[in-house]
């Protein structure tokens, strides 16, 4: 049975931490960089993206726009709205509600259910964020041969915390150990019903 889960107050510093491989810099940077990354890569890749800008800048390129499978935003970037045109780029558009700071219960048979569709999809959040369903895409995504499964949200920088965190882009690849590092994590996590 899914649980909705939430942030303890005293664990925020861990979850502003990059969970996978930051591509450090600014969008012009940073997009000219994750493309060589992937082109080295010679499995089939399937590319699933959190975050609006992240998401946007994607799209914009062909060659990272035929990795998407599953896109999640919430129309919004530093708590300010954004309108992006995603028109004819998703075969599924879904509209959902997953409160800020948590995970919905709801959410984890939701991205299931869209990884198993097998369709091209886009993941609205219409009321909320989108942040934390970074966890159960990693959670619910499996290990098939020959394809690399990638993670990508965009880093914010960090400078008010123990740890200085760069702005960038995060490429999470999903393994057995970020799968077991996820696990970890969400045993800090509070069970909110």
């Amino acid at each position: 049975m899914y649980r909705s889960l939430g942030i303890p107050e005293d664990r925020k510093d861990l979850f502003a931490q990059p969970l996978g491989h930051l591509i450090s810099g600014k969008r012009n940077v940073t997009i000219p960089k994750v493309i060589e990354y992937f082109k080295k890569i010679s499995s089939k890749i399937n590319i699933f993206t959190v975050g609006d800008i992240v998401t946007q800048d994607f799209i914009k390129n062909e060659f990272l726009l035929n990795l998407i499978k599953l896109s999640i935003i919430d129309g919004k970037t530093k708590r300010e709205k954004i309108k992006i045109n995603f028109e004819g780029i998703f075969e599924n558009v879904i509209e959902f509600k997953n409160p800020a700071g948590m995970i919905h219960k709801d959410s984890w048979l939701l991205i299931k259910q869209t990884i198993n569709s097998k369709k091209k999809t886009l993941i609205k959040i219409v009321e909320g964020e989108e942040d934390l369903l970074v966890i159960p895409l990693i959670i619910e995504l499996s290990f098939e041969k020959k394809i690399k499964n990638f993670i990508v949200y965009g880093q914010p920088p960090i400078t008010d915390s123990k740890i200085k965190i760069e702005e960038g882009i995060v490429l999470v690849e999903v393994t057995k150990k970020i799968k077991k590092k996820i696990s970890d994590i969400l045993e800090t996590m509070k069970i909110l019903n």
